[in-house]
């Protein structure tokens, strides 16, 4: 079986890695935080992954060869609600955003092609907001990159909820280099639900003529229906956490409004055990003032992971069995669950750095399923008439 290649830059814990699978073999992976770097080393060995902020690569830092695939996972922070939307910047301004380290990483890469190895494709994967972040411009800029290096690309919004239940709606920028040949099964003559959505096809009319003409209307097979819930994931003795106090369980319900509580009474009247998730956030009441309230939902699927600065971003999971109701934080491994990790990957000792890398982290099923049904199959027709070639 054909082994592919792959450099992965902002490679945190290696999730991409875990998605792309055996049939991958790493030359390169970075990332600028030691934690990260730590938790990559414990998965998949020391020899790949180097601790370097990506503005500080050269092109000795990476292999001589040709890769089949860089994956890019860039910060997402400034292109997100959480972030305040502040945008990718302008190249020149790079440092003044952390979301603003895709225009050094995009140095390297104009390096590579410089030097004759320009991997053969190029994944981005972003937040939902850099569809939207600076009246679109941001994401006209990513085109811009990829038109400017003559690479074919188009982009998809693939939600982590096709394959384990967490609401992860992410934007993936899929690249092949210009000689490419693409087969026709591969492309779509128009968008298609659901992976083109409305607010891509108004990025997309926002983007340079130029871009336009490289772009791909990528067809990528529906997944299978997701038969996993949230109960699934659930542990029954969590790790990492304990059980919250009765006290602390009912200051949590009372943080409320009439709405939620009316959902946990609901709850409490099924007759069956019930697992919900919570965040905390701030809205303004009906006066108009901002306090903490605590929303919970009850459809079997976590709202999306988040890293856990400040705290307010960290899922509370509620259990209803009855009259009984129990509140604890979402456990770490569960939370490796929902990123689609298997339990053998080793998560950091510490709460929040386990919960940092899964909450910074991209949906292991979902890089299998864009490897799978897009990646893998454009590659192997390419190699295919490569070989033919010869």
């Amino acid at each position: 079986m054909t082994q592919f290649t792959f450099v992965e830059f902002f490679a945190g814990g290696g999730m991409a890695r875990a998605g792309l699978g055996d049939g991958w073999h790493c030359l390169f992976a970075n990332d600028f935080d030691a934690m990260k770097v730590s938790t990559y080393k414990a998965n998949w060995g020391a020899g790949d992954i180097k601790l370097a902020d990506v503005a500080n690569l050269t092109l000795a830092d990476l292999p001589g060869t040709v890769a089949d695939l860089a994956w890019a996972s860039f910060p997402c922070q400034d292109l997100s609600l959480a972030g305040g939307y502040r945008g990718l910047g302008r190249e020149q301004d790079n440092a003044k955003t952390r979301s603003g380290t895709f225009w050094p990483f995009w140095k390297l890469v104009r390096s590579l092609i410089q030097a004759g190895r320009a991997p053969r494709a190029i994944v981005l994967e972003n937040v939902y907001g850099c569809l939207t972040s600076h009246g679109g411009k941001d994401f006209a800029a990513i085109a811009a990159a990829l038109s400017d290096a003559e690479y074919q690309f188009g982009a998809a919004v693939i939600n982590a909820a096709h394959f384990v239940p967490q609401s992860r709606p992410r934007v993936f920028f899929i690249a092949v280099s210009k000689d490419a040949k693409i087969p026709s099964s591969l492309i779509a003559e128009e968008p298609i639900a659901p992976w083109h959505p409305g607010a891509l096809i108004e990025a997309f009319d926002g983007m340079t003529s130029k871009a336009k003409r490289r772009w791909v209307w990528w067809r990528i097979a529906e997944p299978v229906a997701r038969r996993s819930t949230l109960a699934d994931l659930f542990e029954t003795t969590p790790t990492g956490v304990k059980w919250h106090s009765a006290a602390d369980t009912e200051y949590l319900l009372e943080l409320m409004t009439p709405l939620n509580r009316r959902k946990v009474a609901e709850a409490m009247k099924s007759g069956r055990r019930r697992i919900g998730t919570v965040y905390r956030r701030t809205r303004p009441d009906e006066t108009g003032v901002k306090r903490q309230r605590a929303e919970i939902r009850f459809d079997d699927v976590a709202g999306c992971l988040r890293t856990p600065a400040g705290g307010s971003s960290r899922q509370t999971i509620i259990v209803v069995e009855g009259k009984r109701v129990r509140s604890r934080l979402l456990s770490t491994r569960e939370a490796a669950r929902l990123m689609g990790l298997r339990d053998d990957y080793l998560l950091p000792e510490r709460y929040n750095d386990a919960y940092h890398v899964c909450g910074d982290g991209v949906c292991a099923p979902v890089v299998r399923h864009v490897a799978a049904h897009l990646l893998e199959p454009l590659l192997r027709a390419n190699e295919a008439e490569r070989i033919a070639a010869e």
